[in-house]
């Protein structure tokens, strides 16, 4: 049956307003820029008013000479990091992951490997919108279910370690290298060159003569820019 013209018009309205309810990705990523900011400059006063109250209120002060001289101490290691981090995980994390990454911490062990997963699981391209958006729930689910088990960790954790055997407390420090690996090992099996690539890299970064705060950046881009010029030469001999 024929739509009326009222009834066409009706339907041609709310297509209208449903797709001006929906918001665009660069308004949503606007969003995550602002409560990105606004959040995190929250928790850098929020950390820094412990030792400002110690300092200041309570007199616990150290001196001034202590606390650059520790400071600079700290970043002639890790300053590298700070700039080195944003820059090689955003391209899985996307904007409103590296926010969220940012915040909750854990970014190495916890958020980068869920995210990866999770674009893997959901067929999901790094650096896409749907990566992002799919990153951002990884990550943000990821951090509820640490926080729960942190609680109980916090709460009862040391007494459970106190009862494991010492051989499988040993163990834990395996977590990490294991997590990684699987993520590696799930790349490889669907392009074994990336996996051999990625392996390569690593041992290098780690056996050879790099900084340790260049170790992490030169790994991911090393391996990224090997496996783009390789990609690009197998299309240019498939187009051959």
């Amino acid at each position: 049956m024929a739509l009326s013209n009222e009834a066409k018009n009706v339907v041609k309205s709310e297509g209208k307003q449903v797709k001006s309810d929906i918001i665009n990705f660069d308004h949503f990523q606007d969003k995550a820029h602002f409560w990105g900011r606004l959040t995190i400059g929250a928790v850098i006063i929020l950390t820094l008013m412990v030792p400002l109250y110690l300092s200041f209120v309570l007199g616990f002060h150290p001196g001034w000479n202590v606390i650059i001289t520790g400071f600079a101490a700290y970043a002639s290691i890790i300053a590298l990091v700070w700039v080195i981090e944003p820059i090689s995980y955003y391209p899985v994390l996307g904007v409103s992951g590296t926010y969220l990454a940012f915040l909750t911490g854990n970014i190495g062990n916890l958020c980068l490997p869920c995210a990866s997963i999770a674009q893997s699981v959901v067929g999901a391209e790094p650096g896409t919108k749907k990566g992002e958006l799919t990153a951002t729930l990884a990550i943000a689910t990821a951090s509820l279910v640490n926080i729960i088990i942190l609680i109980l960790a916090v709460l009862g954790g040391s007494y459970m370690i106190s009862l494991l055997p010492e051989s499988v407390a040993n163990s834990f420090v395996f977590v990490l290298p294991a997590i990684f690996g699987a993520v590696i090992a799930k790349f490889a099996v669907q392009r074994p060159v990336w996996g051999i690539v990625a392996i390569a890299f690593g041992l290098f970064v780690n056996l050879g003569p790099v900084a340790r705060p260049l170790q992490t950046f030169l790994c991911i881009l090393g391996t990224v820019v090997v496996c783009m010029l390789l990609e690009k030469f197998k299309r240019q001999r498939e187009v051959e």
